[in-house]
């Protein structure tokens, strides 16, 4: 007689539970002290997807096309000696659907900085899975540190503008678990204020100064040069 069936187990063969559309999937199910034959059933939702019979130890390999959301799972087996009415139930397993992200955009609530002011920048991809990591760069130099989001919202950082240099140029990169995913946003540069505003500004002052003067010896002439021009008559 067949010995008691424990439950069987499983398994993803690749391992990692996250696939992408059109996928093809193999979960393996194996109980592994049983005594063959085996009867391996494999039910997606509680309704059969295919069996296999068993008659060594090795396990029943099921080949799937993840070409649906539906087909995610969740998935059982059922191992069953073909003399017995109880069968043993795996864990379950659901696959996880995963999409490549958009295009990232770069972007900040002003375009036009002076020197000594604080902005931001912020980088959004609109779709693609989640958790999505954000990098950003200057140049080709990064300056942050990965910010991985969890929820669908813009990775933010903050900038000290102390010179022309930190006008630009800036990019952002994105990606996520889908496979080569990798994407670079647009490039951004402020408008930085220039320092020859300041001297402009000095520039009209002294100016406006000098109109002054101007005006003032204008007003200035009848009141000394009249009066000595009528005292030498």
């Amino acid at each position: 007689l067949p010995g008691i069936l424990p439950n069987p187990k499983l398994v993803p063969v690749q391992r990692s539970l996250n696939v992408v559309m059109n996928q093809n999937v193999t979960l393996s199910c194996c109980s592994a002290s049983g005594s063959p034959p085996v009867r391996y059933t494999l039910f997606k939702h509680n309704q059969q997807v295919s069996s296999w019979n068993r008659s060594d130890s090795t396990p029943a390999l099921f080949t799937l096309t993840i070409s649906s959301a539906s087909d995610v799972g969740p998935y059982k087996c059922k191992a069953e000696h073909n003399t017995s009415s109880d069968g043993k139930y795996s864990n379950s397993l659901n696959f996880t659907l995963i999409e490549p992200i958009s295009k990232p955009v770069l972007s900040s609530p002003t375009s036009h900085t002076a020197k000594g002011q604080n902005v931001t920048l912020s980088c959004f991809s609109e779709n693609g899975s989640l958790p999505i990591t954000y990098i950003f760069f200057k140049g080709k130099q990064s300056i942050s540190p990965p910010k991985i989001m969890h929820e669908r919202e813009a990775a933010v950082i903050f900038l000290f503008v102390n010179s022309s240099t930190d006008s630009g140029t800036y990019k952002c990169k994105a990606n996520n678990s889908f496979p080569n995913s990798m994407k670079y946003s647009n490039s951004f540069n402020f408008t930085l204020a220039e320092e020859r505003s300041h001297s402009q500004a000095l520039i009209i002052s002294l100016g406006l100064i000098l109109l002054l003067l101007v005006i003032g010896f204008a007003l200035a002439i009848p009141l000394f040069i009249i009066p000595s021009y009528k005292a030498s008559e």
